[in-house]
């Protein structure tokens, strides 16, 4: 049986490159589409007034019109991890909307998805959290696929984090191709979603695309690391400086000193963003988009290519598009150019 290829719209976000207006107002168009359901997992949902005001007003439209909406976010992390912390969403604007609000434990993991399903066939995804800094000062995805298999597949997961309000225990969908395009959702495959990440690389036979603000996971680093060593297949990508600084140092004081060989390969044909440390009041100016490129193969959504990733709530889509992946290599190059040489 032939399956029609899902509409899909991929807008990539870079520091300075585009309004906080322009953002909510793409939020707003998409929430005004919805007739009957609007179902949110956003891990940080934090605006200032005149987004708040957008995108509020966007959501009590639907409201208005009989449209049931649910929010479901995370809170209450209480497990030290690497920079930078779980930021707090804004309960009080929350409570203010006309959302049945469902709080997630984000303890011992995080609550990291960043998605919309509205009216069961379309999802907007991707890596983008709702804050104003995520929609002006950060490199960032947003993914739109209107699809009702893959609707059907979020909203599977939606309901098992509504149903037992916390992380874990969530994700347990499996990943069914649908168009050329599948979703994958964690803790429950996240082992499954790292090695396959590392097989595509490894057996990539032209170009490797990596934008990632980390990168932890054994399966992804010991791929990327023989491919960048073979000199074979072109490889080229981005991290965060600030926080590889931070992994790096804890993998010298732990078990975790064997992946310092494996980076220092990666790191010849990779750039890294030295962004502001982490702190309250502070401008949260990150390298967070999450892209991987393997040939004309896509993997993008929430997760950070990292050992503690795997262990939280997220989503990604893989996607088999020869077009999207030029369109998303050329992201990442632009991305890698205007950063220096990672330091190691």
């Amino acid at each position: 049986m032939n399956v029609m290829k899902p509409k899909i719209t991929i807008s990539t976000l870079t520091d300075g490159g585009q309004s906080a207006l322009a953002i909510a107002a793409a939020i707003a168009a998409f929430v005004d589409g919805a007739g009957r359901t609007l179902d949110l997992a956003q891990y940080d949902f934090d605006l200032g007034p005149e987004t708040a005001a957008v995108v509020g007003d966007a959501i009590r439209r639907a409201a208005a019109r009989g449209v049931r909406i649910r929010l479901a976010y995370n809170v209450d992390h209480v497990k030290p991890i690497p920079v930078p912390p779980p930021p707090s969403p804004d309960e009080t604007l929350i409570r203010s909307l006309p959302v049945e609000a469902i709080p997630v434990a984000g303890a011992p993991h995080l609550m990291h998805h960043k998605y919309v399903i509205r009216d069961g066939t379309s999802v907007w995804t991707g890596s983008t959290n709702w804050t104003d800094d995520a929609w002006t000062r950060q490199e960032n995805v947003i993914a739109v696929v209107d699809s009702e298999a893959i609707a059907r597949s979020y909203t599977r997961d939606f309901e098992q984090l509504a149903a037992f309000g916390t992380a874990e225990r969530t994700g347990t969908v499996e990943p069914v191709w649908s168009g050329g395009v599948r979703a994958w959702f964690l803790p429950a495959h996240g082992e499954d979603l790292s090695h396959r990440i590392g097989r595509a690389i490894a057996h990539a036979r032209r170009r490797v695309r990596v934008c990632s603000p980390v990168l932890t996971a054994p399966q992804v680093l010991g791929a990327l690391a023989a491919v960048a060593a073979g000199e074979r297949v072109d490889v080229a990508g981005c991290f965060d400086q600030t926080q590889m600084d931070d992994v790096m140092r804890q993998w010298r004081l732990s078990n975790g000193a064997w992946k310092v060989p494996l980076l220092l390969r990666v790191a010849r044909v990779f750039s890294a963003k030295r962004s502001t440390p982490y702190g309250a009041g502070d401008v949260h100016d990150f390298m967070h988009a999450k892209l991987t490129i393997a040939d004309d193969t896509v993997f993008t959504g929430s997760f950070n290519l990292s050992r503690t990733g795997e262990r939280n709530a997220e989503n990604v889509l893989e996607i088999e598009d020869p077009a999207l992946a030029d369109q998303l290599s050329d992201y990442v190059d632009a991305v890698r150019g205007r950063y220096a040489a990672f330091a190691t």
